[in-house]
């Protein structure tokens, strides 16, 4: 999942970024207004996170814009004015969403996952899984046979991305692309010590191996030892 933040206070951009990044998003940051529009108008988020006071292009004009360009991809206003009248002016502007500062970062957190699931027009799965491995989105958790397996953030994007695309190989430059947002350099091990880890902890324990390297082509997640 890919969000788009454009806000000018670095302390409070960090704080977001932060906190986005150790949920498993991947997250670009723009600090004024004009930058921010042109990556909304030509890069595909699942999230716009947009500050009202910025430079050279205020949030509201932003948000506007994205609209008059067709672009519905949900939107969360950020600012510290929290009268009545501000809320109605932004969601009449096009957001989606308006949070006012200062906030706790779970309330981001959540509001951001329910305008998701609202934008996919289905109901999000409470759990993604494969033979006896669960991994339950919301509760950011991880069993196996009904052991608890404790995941780094990366581990559980990397898990979640395998889960998703079950049964589907997968290349190196895809997970890349997909978890880390990397251009791909042939020459990292990124991904292979990233999988080593995964393994480690999903498969190692277990003799039915989930997660199987096709040699030339990448990765599979799959619940059977062949196709």
């Amino acid at each position: 999942m890919k969000i788009l933040l454009i806000e000018d206070d670095i302390k409070i951009a960090e704080f977001i970024v932060k906190g986005l990044k150790s949920a498993g998003f991947i997250v670009d940051h723009e600090k004024d207004g004009d930058n921010g529009l042109e990556m909304a108008l030509y890069e595909t988020y699942d999230t716009l996170i947009v500050d009202i006071m910025l430079p050279k292009l205020n949030g509201m004009s932003l948000v506007k814009k994205v609209r008059e360009n067709n672009i519905n991809t949900p939107i969360i206003i950020l600012s510290a004015r929290d009268r009545i009248d501000d809320r109605v002016k932004g969601l009449e502007a096009g957001a989606d969403d308006y949070l006012t500062k200062p906030f706790a970062f779970s309330e981001l957190l959540a509001r951001i996952q329910a305008l998701m699931r609202r934008a996919s027009g289905i109901v999000e799965p409470a759990k993604l899984f494969c033979e006896d491995l669960f991994l339950d989105i919301q509760k950011r958790e991880v069993k196996r046979a009904g052991k608890r397996i404790e995941l780094q953030p990366m581990e559980f994007s990397l898990l979640e991305y395998l889960l998703r695309s079950k049964e589907r190989v997968v290349s190196k430059t895809m997970i890349m692309e997909h978890v880390w947002n990397y251009n791909f350099d042939p020459m990292t091990n990124v991904v292979e010590a990233r999988i080593c880890k995964l393994r480690d902890k999903i498969d190692k324990d277990f003799k039915n191996k989930l997660i199987h390297t096709i040699r030339g082509a990448g990765y599979v997640l799959r619940g059977k030892d062949e196709f």
